[in-house]
């Protein structure tokens, strides 16, 4: 409902509106801007103080001029949720793209979130299955938690984000499982193959996906992830879903951040950043979780790419203080043909110990975890030590674990993009692995155990 309007419009910067002379607008209050024309914009009170409302427009600020007229609409962003929204294919701001019916929503949402009470959290503990032995063996993924995936420019992180909201699941016949795909900053042609990989492969059925596009004006790309973590938070707190939230890339909303930043002037942080950029992540990042005594969880992998493959910039090093842990795309592995190609020593999952083992995933699947990452890094040492003095002085022992080495990136690394394992077959797998070292190199795990899988077991990769 429209309450004020004005023809007050002092300047137009950038993405930003400055309108003069205004009465008691709120901060968040939606904003309509129609030109002579009758061309309607949308956009938001940024700032208000006594002389001068700021008004960020989601849509291009071209053509709006001092004889625009400015509506405040005296509420906030919302987002009109339903269950029928999953399916369905929308744009930054949240309207269908995908030629479909109209969505009648059951509620609207504000975009802006309700904090989860720090003493109404509930531990993440529930084994998330993402079909990925790299992850799911050695830096298993709970409901409930924050997981980033942490790639360089130009490597495939696209596809392992399409490959983990394909094969996500977690067990229990009666859970409902959800993935909603925010996509930031995506150029057309990787908007296009969203949409087909996930009508392709059914994934669309259990999903919402969200699409904003590097044509798409920045101060879009600032609501976007907010519109699809409240639509998350409604399916899982309302509807009782276990939903996974992937959000790609958050480098590109931070630079529409730093881009709205700049237009208003803001003393910059680090590397032009806003300061206030930690406080804003955080606002996203600690939207995952679970509550007690209510069903559902949400749980986030959201996406980043790091300029020059640098982990201290800006963004990858506020996030990894914010979330729990990380999954590292390596371009070393990605030119050995190996994928998805994720280097599993950087990585981390700090929540993985609270989801496996007995009662979770497998007993063994602490202790085989231990001794995949110990014999791997042994191997890359032995590899930069054959660089130096050749294989002719290495020990049969040190020839094995190089041979394990070799054979982990090929087979259990480098699996591809289109195959999905269940705990069980990367645990097999492992073993397999494991074999091809003497058993008395296995210190990371018990003898009964070590007996118990490799007793009778023939390596396959001779």
């Amino acid at each position: 409902m429209t309450k004020q309007e004005y023809k007050t419009i002092n300047q137009v910067k950038g993405p930003l509106v400055f309108v003069e002379k205004t009465d008691n607008i709120s901060y968040g209050d939606i904003v309509e801007i129609e030109t002579p024309d009758g061309e309607m914009r949308k956009g938001e009170v940024l700032e208000t103080s006594k002389d001068v409302v700021v008004v960020q427009c989601y849509e291009e600020t071209q053509g709006i001029g001092q004889d625009a007229s400015v509506r405040f609409m005296d509420e906030n962003v919302k987002m009109p949720v339903t269950e029928d929204l999953l399916g369905r294919v929308l744009d930054g701001t949240g309207n269908p793209i995908d030629d479909g019916p109209e969505i009648i929503p059951e509620e609207e949402e504000d975009i802006i979130g309700q904090a989860i009470n720090p003493s109404s959290r509930e531990l993440p503990e529930d084994f998330i299955q993402t079909g990925i032995s790299s992850i799911d063996t050695m830096n298993t993924l709970v409901r409930g938690q924050k997981l980033p995936i942490f790639s360089g420019s130009g490597l495939p992180h696209s596809e392992l984000a399409m490959q983990v909201a394909r094969q996500a699941d977690v067990s229990g016949e009666d859970e409902e499982f959800a993935v909603v795909f925010a996509g930031m900053g995506i150029t057309e042609e990787e908007s296009q193959e969203f949409i087909e990989e996930f009508r392709e492969t059914g994934a669309l059925e259990r999903s919402v996906v969200f699409l904003n596009k590097a044509s798409d004006p920045a101060p879009e790309r600032i609501i976007t992830p907010r519109m699809a973590l409240t639509t998350a938070e409604y399916l899982a707190f309302e509807k009782g879903m276990e939903v996974l939230v992937i959000m790609t890339d958050m480098l590109n909303y931070a630079n529409a951040l730093r881009e709205v930043s700049a237009a208003r002037e803001e003393v910059p942080g680090r590397r032009g950043y806003p300061g206030y950029m930690y406080t804003d992540l955080a606002e996203l990042y600690e939207r995952a979780g679970i509550i007690q005594g209510r069903e559902g969880s949400v749980t986030q992998i959201p996406i980043l790419t790091m300029p020059n493959d640098d982990i201290t910039h800006p963004i990858p090093d506020l996030t990894g203080y914010i979330t729990e842990g990380q999954i590292v795309v390596d371009r070393d592995l990605d030119s050995k043909g190996q994928n998805p190609p994720i280097d599993v020593l950087p990585s981390l999952s700090r929540l993985m110990d609270n989801g496996v083992g007995e009662g979770y995933t497998r007993e063994d699947h602490p202790d085989v975890s231990d001794q995949l990452y110990a014999l791997y890094a042994e191997g890359q040492s032995l590899r930069d030590l054959v660089a130096i003095v050749g294989e002719d002085a290495l020990s049969d022992k040190d020839e094995k674990i190089l041979e394990f080495t070799k054979k982990f990136e090929e087979h259990f690394i480098g699996q591809g993009f289109r195959e999905d394992r269940s705990i069980e077959d990367s645990l097999e797998l492992a073993w397999d692995l494991l074999s091809i070292v003497p058993e008395g190199e296995l210190t990371k795990i018990d003898p009964e155990t070590r007996e118990e899988h490799l007793e009778g077991r023939e390596t396959r990769f001779d």
